[in-house]
């Protein structure tokens, strides 16, 4: 059982030469498979370009920040003194 007959060299032949052979149909559906992936980018960067021109830029908000008064242990606010 481990061995391949020649009736399976035969087929796997034929699969080989239907595959690679004649025309170079392996290389013709490369080349298309590549052609897709190529106008998908291009399609997607024309995409971001889009988004980037039409969407107004806004400016960089900011927010100013004072430091609070520091608390000591005598000036405590009327809610935390004992009563």
């Amino acid at each position: 059982m481990g061995s391949l007959s020649i009736v399976h060299w035969i087929i796997i032949i034929a699969v080989a030469l239907l595959l690679f052979g004649g025309r170079g149909k392996i290389s013709s559906l490369m080349g298309d498979f590549a052609e897709g992936i190529k106008a998908f980018k291009k399609g997607m960067s024309e995409d971001d370009k889009a988004a980037v021109t039409t969407t107004p830029a806004e400016p960089t908000k900011t927010i100013d920040h004072q430091p609070a008064e520091r608390v000591t242990s005598q000036q405590q606010p009327e809610s935390h003194k004992a009563g």
